[in-house]
């Protein structure tokens, strides 16, 4: 099955799981403090809130950053018998929450359970002289949970339980606006069971398909399926290994990561060249592609408002389909292990993921796995 658009073979319903985008994305982290420091001074993030035994939680600590529309969350546990990590000393640093903004949190539970989802936090209200948060969640692939989070009637710095989280330290936003998908990884014929989740449990459409013939390279391939809900605002992909001569990026992976999880969330800006120089500058490691793929770029991709050269100097990858163009660069891992990334999009019109980049991405890729010995 080539690359197609499979909205019209699906069945038209109701949206019983209204969704208005991400909320925030939090990583179980192995030092939460230090984690924040990394992300403010590289990746431009702002300090928000805090939680911990100051604000009486007693096994972990919490901080949450903020740039733009973008919230992450880092959180640490305190005591080596928590679940928390148990959870890192598994995997590693990683994301355990995304968290998506409801209207009715307590609904979406209902929705979601009655479908098929398995409850990991029962609907609760939290509460402080702010307002109140409602937040209900459910299980999806390897230890990743969905919290639906409902905050119209909170005015606080984030919800109940945290303090505003004052830095002197405050390093320049780089122009990052909000969450464009993130993307799982999954284990051996996994795929299609966790389309099947997303579909009857969440509502959400299979809106692109990838086979080994769309993502391949001479040694290794995956599939992938793209998901959304319906006005598209929450994205995510999910990725299966294929059959190939040598490891693929995704066993890599799941051979790390000790199992199923987010490969990489990507982050949308404005401006990409402005945003990569920025994380560049700072010490963010990007993937980078041979000079010789932007020699026939323009043929391939038609005219861009870009200057070539800038794109070229920084690695920048460029896709057109059918209502327009993007423009995408990932980083390197950014922890020890070589699991998640980031990856930083432009779209100027594109609804696509950039399958015109596969190939000389992935062998990027796989140019680092031969460095680390994983190929």
């Amino acid at each position: 099955m080539n690359t197609k658009q499979t909205n019209e073979m699906l069945p038209k319903t109701s949206d019983f799981l209204p969704l208005h985008g991400t909320d925030y994305v939090e990583l179980y982290v192995g030092n939460a403090k230090q984690a924040a420091h990394y992300y403010k001074t590289a990746f431009g993030f702002q300090s928000l809130a805090y939680a911990g035994p100051e604000t009486g939680v007693k096994d972990r600590v919490s901080y949450v950053l903020v740039q733009n529309k973008m919230r992450l969350m880092l959180t640490t546990p305190l005591h080596s018998d928590s679940p928390i990590a148990e959870h890192h000393k598994k995997h590693g640093d990683g994301v355990k929450v995304l968290a998506l903004m409801v209207d009715d949190a307590y609904d979406a539970h209902e929705q979601t359970t009655k479908r098929g989802g398995v409850s990991c936090l029962a609907p609760k209200t939290l509460s402080d002289a702010n307002g109140e948060v409602r937040m209900s969640g459910i299980k999806t692939y390897g230890e990743v949970e969905h919290l639906f989070i409902e905050r119209k009637n909170y005015n606080g710095v984030f919800m109940p339980g945290f303090v505003e989280w004052k830095s002197v330290y405050n390093p320049e936003p780089t122009g990052l606006l909000y969450v464009d998908h993130c993307v799982g990884n999954v284990d051996w014929n996994q795929m299609n069971p966790w389309v099947s989740f997303y579909e009857n449990v969440m509502g959400f459409k299979n809106i692109l398909s990838f086979d080994d013939n769309d993502i391949s390279t001479e040694y290794s391939a995956l599939m992938s399926k793209v998901m959304s809900n319906g006005n598209g605002y929450v994205k995510f992909p999910i990725n299966e290994p294929a059959e190939g001569k040598r490891k693929s990026q995704v066993e890599e992976y799941l051979e790390f990561y000790e199992g199923e999880g987010v490969q990489h969330v990507a982050i949308a800006t404005l401006d990409i060249v402005s945003t990569v120089k920025q994380l560049m500058a700072r010490g963010v490691e990007f993937l980078k592609v041979p000079n010789s793929y932007y020699d026939d770029l323009l043929d391939r991709v038609g005219p861009i408002e870009e200057d070539i050269e800038p794109l070229k100097e920084l690695g920048i990858l460029v896709d057109r389909d059918d209502e327009g163009y993007l423009l995408q660069l990932f980083t390197k891992p950014v922890e020890d292990r070589p699991t998640m990334f980031y990856e930083i999009i432009q779209r100027k019109g594109a609804k696509s993921f950039g399958k015109g980049n596969f190939k000389a991405l992935f062998e990027a890729i796989e140019r680092e796995q031969a460095n680390r010995g994983n190929l």
